[in-house]
């Protein structure tokens, strides 16, 4: 799935994911989407409530062994 930028966020534990994630999105312009790299399994849970949270969309998510991708795309303003 086509994106504008990447948060590779292997091999931290939480809040890392979502801290960094925050930081991502403030980044991006409305629209845009970020693809999402994660190892913690807590991101299955936190992705998801962050997105609802702030209204972003959550395109897309899939889990390959040990390793979850998400696609987020920016609210508009």
């Amino acid at each position: 799935m086509e994106h504008q930028a990447l948060l590779d966020a292997t091999n931290l534990l939480c809040p890392e994911p979502v801290m960094m994630l925050h930081v991502e999105m403030r980044k991006l312009l409305a629209k845009d989407v970020l693809k999402v790299i994660a190892t913690d399994p807590s991101t299955t849970r936190d992705i998801p409530k962050f997105c609802q949270f702030l209204g972003h969309n959550l395109i897309k998510r899939e889990q390959e062994g040990d390793i979850y991708y998400y696609w987020i795309e920016k609210k508009e303003a």
